[in-house]
């Protein structure tokens, strides 16, 4: 395992209830090995052409790269938004003990 490895994915939900729901679901089910909920998240964007703006809570998701396209599948399939946001970035200089952490926390029975 090298730390590139292992990615930060983000992703915004509509309030924290639906944060921690989903952050539950992805953690249970092995595909994050910790989300952070970062509430107080002001979002300006555009949505079918015009500047909306909402409050947001922000999750971020620590998972290894063979969990990446699993994670953001089931993300995707739970989320109440449209065209929920996905991004994923790939860890640099990481602490080798926790990143060994988030590969071992995802890894279940028979995985």
């Amino acid at each position: 395992m090298n730390e590139k490895d292992i990615f930060v994915a983000l992703t915004t939900c509509p309030d924290a209830e639906t944060a921690e729901r989903l952050a539950r679901e992805l953690v249970e089910a092995s595909f994050a090995a910790c989300v952070n909920i970062v509430p107080g998240l002001r979002s300006i964007y555009r949505w079918n052409g015009a500047t909306q703006a909402d409050d947001e809570v922000l999750m971020i998701l620590k998972i290894p790269r063979d969990r990446l396209e699993a994670a953001r599948t089931r993300l995707v399939s739970l989320h109440p938004y449209a065209v929920p946001e996905f991004v994923a970035l790939p860890v640099s200089g990481g602490h080798h003990p926790y990143l060994q952490w988030v590969v071992d926390s995802t890894r279940t029975p028979g995985r």
